[in-house]
């Protein structure tokens, strides 16, 4: 299984997962939202299926694939612990700034 954070280091695939945030979709259907070859999306989709970040479901002869929700939870979590605290200082301080403005 590949690294997550090295899949999502390349802006075209961090771009296909926000494509794929709305719906599922095939090979086909992601390669017209892109300049690059049919087989650059497939080396894409390829990357971010090992790193986990997306699933694959066969219908018929298609593929779709769809963002791995669990995954995508997991991120939010480790970066809601990375910052939250920051951003909820930064809020508090913010706040506080202009309480005192208006006392002054």
């Amino acid at each position: 299984m590949g690294s997550p954070w090295k899949a999502i280091a390349d802006d075209s695939r961090r771009d296909i997962l926000i494509l794929l945030k709305k719906r599922s979709m095939t090979p086909s259907e992601i390669s017209k939202h892109f300049d690059f070859t049919f087989a650059a999306v497939s080396v894409h989709l390829r990357v971010l299926r090992d790193a986990n970040l997306i699933t694959e479901t066969k219908e018929g002869k298609n593929r779709y694939y769809s963002i791995n929700q669990k995954k995508a939870l997991e991120f939010l979590k480790f970066f809601e612990n990375m910052w939250g605290y920051q951003l909820d200082s930064l809020k508090e301080f913010v706040q506080n700034k202009e309480k005192t403005k208006r006392k002054g």
